[in-house]
């Protein structure tokens, strides 16, 4: 639960550890026996003005299986089951209310069990377990995978998409841009040239994607961006089309191919550049923030 909400505006600082149970000071070795009544958790430090608390409850839904009361895909017992704990009666309404909505929503056919409980004391668990998805990016891409987690995710949380319904709502060039990986004409789309102070946001899916702050002219007849608004919202991948070997970029929650990036971008400002369809895009005004459902985001522009 480190990597979702890791290194993300806002996001000041996500903990791994232990809370919830009935011991002091309990370590890792402690927990497992399933005797201290602890779960494995993650203790998030953050700016609501940036990443509000629905924000959280968001990310948090889609990485679990919220059906499952005897832990979490190859990881079983109480310490592995899934809660959101809560320190005010403010995050308590959010999290039952956002517990209801999934709920009511249909998306599974099983009881929703995750728990919400007040916050417990929490013990930082053993350095060894802080950031493991970075000291071991091999072991944890592969167990993500080998777990289920990853395809469940992907299969449960993706938007899902009618093709024929996006037929009749995208334009044939915003179709051929995010369903077929086509791309547009360059210096013949919308935002190549645009100036103005806003988001652009995924054409399908509504996805924060980049920021007129972080666009810039490159000279390519494309709209080009030294970076995402959130990494979060951007997968990247292995592109070996049209006989050359390029990273695509994709929306993750919409899975919209947007574009490229390159790295001959500025290098005062980490040298990358996203190489993006004005097609697979939307444009929200600054001023028009608030009112679209992204007043979170208004701190880029202060």
């Amino acid at each position: 639960m480190v990597e979702p909400f890791d290194e993300r505006p806002g996001i000041h600082e996500v903990v791994s550890g232990y809370t919830g149970g009935h011991t002091e000071n309990p370590t890792y070795e402690d927990v497992i026996t399933e005797k201290t009544g602890h779960l494995e958790a993650v203790q998030i430090t953050y700016d609501p003005e940036v990443f509000p608390y629905e924000r959280l409850l968001q990310v948090f839904w889609q990485q679990i299986d919220p059906t499952d009361a005897g832990g979490q895909f190859a990881d079983r017992g109480t310490s592995y089951t899934t809660a959101i704990f809560y320190h005010n009666d403010y995050q308590k309404q959010l999290a039952e209310q956002s517990r209801q909505q999934l709920e009511e929503s249909g998306k599974f056919n099983k009881p929703i069990v995750t728990k919400i409980l007040p916050a417990a004391p929490f013990y930082r668990a053993e350095e060894k377990h802080q950031d493991y998805y970075k000291k071991q990016a091999f072991h944890y891409k592969l167990y993500k995978q080998g777990s289920g987690r990853k395809d469940f995710i992907e299969n449960n949380w993706k938007m899902d998409k009618d093709q024929e319904q996006l037929k009749k709502t995208l334009s044939s060039i915003q179709y051929k841009v995010t369903q077929e990986n086509g791309t547009e004409a360059p210096f013949q789309n919308e935002y190549y040239d645009h100036e103005e102070d806003g988001i652009y946001v995924d054409i399908v899916s509504g996805e924060p994607l980049f920021s007129s702050r972080d666009k810039y002219d490159a000279g390519c007849g494309w709209p080009s961006f030294t970076r995402p608004i959130d990494d979060y919202f951007v997968d990247e991948n292995t592109d070996s089309s049209h006989g050359m070997i390029r990273t695509e970029v994709r929306s993750k929650e919409a899975d919209s191919h947007l574009g490229h990036v390159f790295e001959d971008g500025p290098k005062q400002e980490g040298g990358l550049r996203y190489c993006i369809n004005s097609a697979a895009l939307r444009f929200i005004p600054k001023e028009n923030l608030e009112e679209e459902g992204y007043g979170y985001l208004k701190y880029i522009f202060t």
